[in-house]
């Protein structure tokens, strides 16, 4: 018994029960979700964190100021910071290097030697090919070997003269992830309603400093101070400093101030072609852009100025369309409904839903449902019932009442502005639907130009903000591509200069990819509408280029006729002389009407000058004959005259607006 007393205690140790293992769930706070993925932001490298940092405060500069009325004045400015300065900025001491080999951009002697030896051997290349008179192809500098983590940092400051933030919600504003003013269904410039908070994320991973906000608001004689950083894991505002200070100027509007590494050099063009394109699409802005440098000549100042002062509408937040909710949506409304039955709640919830149609809705979903049954009391069942109904129903489409277009005239004009064409030619096309959500197409189309290649250069606009990556798959790209036939409308499309402008805005972008950088080209209703507008510019297009192309030829044959002149006037004068003689000597006799002329050429009455003169005045009037027997053949009109509405008064200016495509003329009461 005692030998199986230490196997048995084995056992009794074995089972003895394990201790329960603590739950490996996890939750992510938003924060710490786009933190991680912040190219989904459009963070995906320093060079594009540089420009989604500028996009994002311009574009909430411009909604600040245009939801006030006020013609937009922004001032966006890039200082680079070096390595020193930075290092100084959070009281980090520069260390020289004591181990050289431990560092990346370390170069052994044998790779140095190599390196050298093929820079000088290129050199003689190009020594030997100066001296037979080739061409000689600029060597690249050898920059000697890569440095990983040398990092590049900026402070980027933008100023507008906006709506400005009240005091108290700065703090939520900034450092609260998914929290804001944008979550309506409206039009809106934004893409994840992220705006500047993703720039304060990329900050603290980067260079870990917080942000800094000025705001104030009309009428205010305080200017808010905020500084602080976000607290990734928690998603809530970190406050350094939250302050009032004496606004003096009476200042109103917001002023922001993050710095980030970033990568100018390789971005550089796409934050200035971006810069150049809102300048295009909102020429009711005025836009001051600096970079600014240690080192001068890498300074940059662009002023991009006002050139009207006539802003669109501001966009209205709109309902719901029965056809574009889902069951999740339908539940939402129902928890924030103040309605309290369910005639109340299809009539006030969603748009074009009266109450004889919500009548003829409750009486379609069943005996279950009534008119005047608790809308919070509806079952999931209920509620599925009500969306497939939905989905069969035959409804009217949205309006575009809600909608905020540039507009064709502020089209031209950012066109005109920019790009200086020789021709250009804009259409704005009425609202359409897809999927229950109203869209305006508006395209222009230019030829010629300033600063303009040859080919297609397409601009492509959503909600007014301008789309400059993954053109290739986008719905513009496609259509001017693949579905004009630019020659039927007399345009070259590889040796002419054209520009190809679409804007399309609605309650709902339907973009593509994870960064949203383009419409796709699925959507039947986009597609048609994109194509009928382009095709509607080049129809007007071709009108002034058939024109122009007959002036073109009417100066050649003008040209070819005239040359003829000086011959013609000295061969038929030489005639008349002689003819003259004969006259006179009565050698020959002439009929009275042609003796009377001969006598004038005699009495020196008809010189040459006179021919001269009559032959050009003969050149003229059959030149005209001509293009108006062409003009009538080739069947040319005259262009179809542009309507030309009146805006309505509000009483708050003492001028009324006449609007039309091409001008807005301003009459002063």
């Amino acid at each position: 018994m005692e030998s199986e007393s230490p196997v048995e205690t084995k056992k009794s140790k074995s089972k003895t029960p394990k201790k329960a293992k603590e739950s490996i769930l996890k939750q992510k706070s938003p924060a710490e979700f786009f933190a991680e993925n912040k190219n989904i932001a459009g963070f995906d490298n320093p060079g594009k964190c540089l420009y989604t940092t500028v996009r994002e405060f311009v574009e909430n500069a411009l909604d600040s100021a245009e939801s006030i009325s006020e013609l937009p004045m922004i001032e966006i400015t890039i200082e680079e910071i070096v390595k020193s300065k930075f290092n100084s900025m959070i009281g980090l001491v520069d260390r020289e290097r004591i181990d050289e080999a431990l560092y990346d951009d370390y170069e052994t002697a044998k790779a140095r030697e190599k390196r050298l030896a093929k820079e000088a051997k290129a050199q003689e290349i190009q020594a030997k090919n100066a001296a037979l008179g080739k061409k000689v192809k600029e060597h690249a500098v050898s920059k000697g070997a890569k440095s990983r983590g040398e990092a590049s940092f900026y402070r980027v400051t933008c100023k507008d003269n906006g709506r400005g933030m009240p005091h108290d919600d700065i703090p939520n504003m900034f450092g609260r992830v998914l929290s804001g003013t944008k979550y309506g269904l409206k039009q809106t410039r934004g893409k994840f309603g992220l705006g500047a908070k993703m720039a304060l994320i990329w900050s603290k991973m980067s260079t870990g400093l917080p942000i800094d906000i000025s705001s104030s608001m009309r009428g205010q004689n305080y200017i808010s101070f905020c500084r602080l950083d976000i607290d990734i894991h928690r998603n809530v505002p970190h406050i350094h400093l939250h302050e009032k200070r004496d606004n003096k100027d009476k200042w109103h509007g917001a002023e922001i101030q993050v710095v980030i590494e970033g990568n100018w050099t390789t971005y550089r063009s796409k934050i200035l072609h971006y810069m150049r394109q809102m300048a295009v699409i909102t020429p009711y802005s005025q836009f001051l852009f600096k970079f600014v440098s240690d080192t001068p000549d890498k300074n940059v100042t662009i002023k991009f100025a006002r050139r009207t002062d006539v802003m669109p509408p501001v966009p209205v937040e709109t309902k719901h369309h029965p056809s574009s909710v889902d069951i999740l949506l339908i539940k939402r409304l129902i928890a924030e409904t103040s309605k309290q039955n369910l005639l109340q709640f299809l009539q006030h919830e969603f748009v074009n839903i009266g109450k004889p149609l919500a009548d003829r809705l409750i009486g379609e979903m069943g005996p279950e449902f009534s008119p005047k049954m608790a809308v919070k009391s509806l079952t999931d069942q209920q509620i599925v019932r009500i969306h497939q109904l939905f989905r069969q129903a035959k409804f009217d489409d949205p309006s575009g009442d809600c909608l905020s277009p540039a507009g064709e005239y502020n089209l031209r004009l950012g066109i005109i502005k920019e790009l200086h064409p020789d021709m250009v030619a804009t259409y704005s096309g009425s609202a359409q639907v897809f999927e229950g959500h109203p869209f305006i197409v508006e395209a222009g189309v230019s030829v010629g130009g300033k600063d303009v290649k040859q080919g297609l250069n397409i601009f492509r606009f959503a909600n007014r903000i301008p789309l400059l990556f993954e053109q290739g798959g986008d719905v513009v790209t496609r259509t001017a591509l693949k579905r004009i036939s630019w020659n039927n409308y007399k345009i070259n499309q590889t040796q002419d200069k054209i520009g190809v402008f679409v804007s399309i805005v609605s309650t709902k972008i339907p973009f593509k990819g994870t960064g949203k950088e383009y419409i796709g080209d699925d959507i039947s209703e986009i597609a048609t509408a994109v194509k009928s507008a382009i095709q509607q510019c080049c129809i007007q297009l071709k009108s002034k280029i058939v024109k122009k192309m007959q002036a073109r030829e009417q100066q050649e044959r003008k040209r070819n006729l005239s040359k003829y002149i000086p011959d013609a006037t000295n061969a038929v004068y030489d005639v008349l002389k002689e003819m003259a003689k004969s006259n006179s000597s009565k050698k020959k006799r002439y009929e009275e009407g042609d003796a009377d002329i001969l006598r004038k050429v005699s009495d020196h009455l008809i010189t040459k000058e006179t021919l001269t003169e009559k032959l050009t005045q003969h050149v003229e009037k059959v030149d005209y004959e001509m293009a108006l027997e062409y003009a009538t053949q080739t069947g040319v009109r005259e262009e179809p005259r542009e309507d030309i509405y009146l805006q309505s008064l509000d009483g708050k200016g003492n001028f009324s607006d006449f609007h039309s495509p091409i001008f807005v003329f301003r009459l002063f009461l």
